[in-house]
């Protein structure tokens, strides 16, 4: 393993959180190794050390720094982690990543930063794409009253002012001095919202190219429809993941730029919780996590 004193100018560092994924993490490493424009260091921020993917790692043909931590930092913390010490190495560009995602080609980079230039943008992301049926989103996507689904509603060249930013989005080292790093106490589910809450009050310029993709596995199945897909309300299923989603959208409702929204999502789960689901309990513990946010009671379940 390779660890560099300082980074030559315009040096991309890639950065991956990961924990207890090692099949998922090694098909993401070997996909980044494989762009024809390389990534000049690799940052590994394991979550989960107590199964270690060290040797994966020390594996990868990029100049690689594996950071474990034997606190389980979430997404949240463990980006903040890996974007400090890509910034320490004196990276001028962030690609960011999960462990349970790729580039869907090996152009991926080449074409964020191409198109980073020319654009003059501040952060740019692919498209996120279901690894299992890449003609679809991994995420349904809001455009104005209708949700798409399908990579081909999208375009073909670029979306401003929208992305995915923890799904292979690059950003100058300029914009995280401006933007921050995640906010730890997110932990995860939210985190990705506050970072793009916090890039679109700067007004820097940023988007989406439609011209590459990121594959990921689905994330579709918790955004339930209403009114024929006018409206979506996110219902995840595992206990532990509607916490930290209720809990830190009530955070970030509370939030300049997102507080006009905060009506509108009192009207959507409750058409959710009692039209949809007519479950008044849920609604009632909804509720309850939104205003745990709001008060900022950042405590684990």
């Amino acid at each position: 393993m390779v660890t560099l004193e300082a980074l030559p100018k315009g040096s991309v560092v890639a950065v991956v959180v990961t924990r207890h994924r090692r099949e998922l993490l090694a098909e993401s490493l070997k996909a980044l190794a494989t762009q024809t424009r390389t990534p000049d260091h690799l940052v590994v921020v394991d979550n989960g050390p107590d199964q270690p993917v060290e040797d994966l790692v020390e594996q990868c043909p990029i100049p690689t720094t594996y950071l474990p931590s034997h606190t389980n930092l979430g997404g949240a913390g463990g980006f903040a982690l890996g974007m400090l010490h890509a910034l320490a190495l004196g990276a001028d560009w962030l690609w960011l990543a999960d462990d349970d995602g790729r580039p869907a080609d090996e152009h991926v980079l080449a074409t964020l930063m191409d198109e980073a230039e020319r654009r003059k943008l501040a952060a740019i992301s692919p498209m996120v794409t279901n690894i299992d049926q890449p003609t679809k989103l991994a995420f349904p996507l809001r455009r104005g009253l209708t949700w798409k689904r399908n990579a081909s509603e999208l375009g073909t060249d670029f979306l401003p002012g929208i992305a995915s930013l923890f799904n292979g989005a690059l950003f100058r080292a300029s914009t995280i001095d401006v933007i921050g790093v995640p906010d730890y106490r997110l932990f995860f589910r939210g985190d990705e919202v506050e970072i793009h809450r916090r890039l679109v009050r700067t007004g820097l310029p940023f988007g989406t190219s439609l011209k590459v993709a990121y594959v990921h596995p689905d994330g579709s199945d918790e955004f339930k429809p209403m009114l024929g897909g006018r409206f979506h309300a996110q219902d995840p299923e595992n206990p532990v993941k509607r916490y930290f989603t209720y809990r830190n959208r009530g955070y970030l409702l509370s939030q300049p730029g997102m507080r006009k929204l905060g009506l509108l999502e009192v009207f959507r789960f409750g058409l959710y919780f009692l039209a949809v689901r007519k479950d008044p309990k849920a609604f009632v513990e909804w509720l309850k996590l939104v205003r745990l946010g709001q008060k900022e009671r950042f405590f684990r379940p």
